[in-house]
Formats: C-alpha cells, structure tokens, sequence
C-alpha cells in the first residue's frame, strides 16, 4: 500500500519520536553503568566522575527535547529529572547509606521501565502508522477548523472597510453625541431617524 505524502511524514515523526527514545534509553543505560562500576575495585573513579557528569548533562537535555517532542506520548515516570538531578556525583552518592543507594537504583530501575513503555508504545503507532493507519505523534500538528471561504486580498480589504463604515455609521446615527452628525446628514438631504 502506498502512503500519500502526509502519511509519510507521520511516519517520519514517528521515526524521529522512536529514534529520540532509543536515544536517551541508551545513555539511561549508560547512567546506570557509570553508577554500578563506581565502587568496584580498581577503577579510575575520577575518569568515572567525569563521565558521570557528561552522561548526566547529555541526559537533561535530551530529557527536555524529548519532552517537547513526544508531547501526549510522552509517558515517563515523573522521577526521571529528579534522579538526574539528584545524583550530584558518584561520590556523594555513594558516601550516603546503602539504604539510599538502594533507593536511587530502584528509582532508576522504575523509571527504565517507563521508558521502555513509552518506546514500546511509539514502535507501535510508528508501525501501524506505516500501514496507513491514521495516528498522530506527540506535538505533531494537528489541522485546525474547516475549508472556510477562501477570499482574496481586495476582497478582505473591501468587507473590512465596510464593516469599519457601518460601525461608524452605527455610532453617528444612534451615540448621544451624534446629534451634530444626524444634522448634517440631514442638510446632506440623508434620510435620519
């Protein structure tokens, strides 16, 4: 079956919408990665640090776009910010209590399930919308109102200026200080009430 331009395009967001996900559930991952390696034996922790904060800053502003861009699809787990933002570095995180690391990582580990829902959701519409279903992804413009009447430049002009002309007319005929405008529409020889 052949997709008209319009279904091609959804299917691009779609595209784009599933490809931003993978994205940012592949540095999730790596967020989790750097964080787990940290108190194993005999790693280069200030090499893990740095790329703790890499990750961490690559992740907050994916987080926004992917916002922006999935919109309505987007169905991530309200922590998501709050775990990037709270885990200042590896350090700190691991100088708390086990009980808050734990905590930290089961937050992680809820979240990862979000992301892979909201994925699992995209892949889909991305596929029905490849067989001509008619789906919308995230902050995709959607078409507004009716055809209307379609009228020209001059045409506009004309009926603005007449609407401009009868509200005028409207006020000199019945305004308390029109009277001075009814007598010289009536000098004028104007039929006024």
């Amino acid at each position: 079956m052949a997709l008209s331009k319009k279904q091609l395009k959804v299917v691009a967001q779609g595209e784009r919408s599933v490809q931003l996900t993978r994205e940012f559930m592949n540095d999730w991952l790596l967020f989790n990665q750097i964080l787990s390696a940290y108190p194993s034996p005999g790693v280069n922790k200030a090499q893990l640090e740095n790329q703790f904060l890499k990750v961490k800053s690559k992740l907050a502003r994916e987080h926004q776009v992917l916002k922006d861009t999935l919109g309505p699809d987007y169905k991530f787990d309200a922590n998501v910010i709050n775990i990037i933002s709270s885990a200042t570095n590896l350090e700190s995180i691991y100088s708390q209590s086990e009980v808050a690391v734990k905590k930290l990582q089961n937050e992680w580990h809820r979240a990862f399930i979000s992301i892979n829902e909201t994925l699992g959701s995209l892949e889909d519409k991305k596929q029905r919308a490849e067989a001509g279903e008619k789906i919308t992804f995230g902050s995709q413009p959607v078409a507004q109102g009716g055809g209307g009447i379609k009228l020209d430049k001059n045409t506009q002009t004309l009926l603005i200026l007449g609407g401009v002309l009868v509200v005028l007319v409207l006020i000199i005929l019945f305004a308390p200080f029109a009277e001075p405008w009814r007598a010289a529409l009536k000098d004028l020889g104007v039929p006024v009430p």
